[in-house]
């Protein structure tokens, strides 16, 4: 069982970071664009342009979540996004009370922690960034590709 399981984390992981991309596009979109319902607050509207830090956040969000979605400098992507819920978290949630529970900090919570698995683990299966690295092996010359031992 155990071996199945293992063989199976990489896709896992694809599809984790996938939904976890998807949704933290969707805050990013629903606060820039108004669509999904709007800003949180807003009643269906959007952030005004450059406000600090909601429209900056959004922006993450939107790029962010896009570039983890799509497996695309997920590493990078994800920190930064990481980085982005702790300040959140802290800034906005953490002042009302200690435990996520009783600030409403849990979806910044657990963003931030998700975020921050990924920069550790990777993409995982179905990342562009795999594809890419894989068409750049093809394309170099095998001289290139062939490690030298000294």
């Amino acid at each position: 069982m155990t071996g199945r399981l293992n063989s199976a984390q990489p896709y896992a992981l694809g599809l984790f970071r996938i939904v976890v991309g998807l949704v933290f596009f969707c805050h990013g979109a629903a606060s820039l664009f108004g669509v999904l319902g709007g800003a949180a607050g807003t009643h269906g509207g959007t952030l005004s342009a450059g406000t600090w830090p909601g429209w900056y956040a959004a922006v993450i969000q939107l790029v962010g979540g896009a570039l983890v979605m799509l497996g695309l400098g997920t590493r990078a992507a994800a920190f930064i996004a990481s980085g982005s819920m702790a300040f959140a978290y802290f800034d906005v949630h953490q002042k009302a009370a200690l435990w996520p529970i009783e600030n409403g900090g849990e979806m910044p919570v657990l963003f931030c922690w998700s975020f921050l698995l990924l920069v550790f683990t990777g993409s995982g299966a179905f990342a562009l960034d795999g594809l890419l690295a894989r068409r750049s092996a093809q394309q170099r010359p095998a001289a290139e590709q062939t490690p030298v031992a000294v």
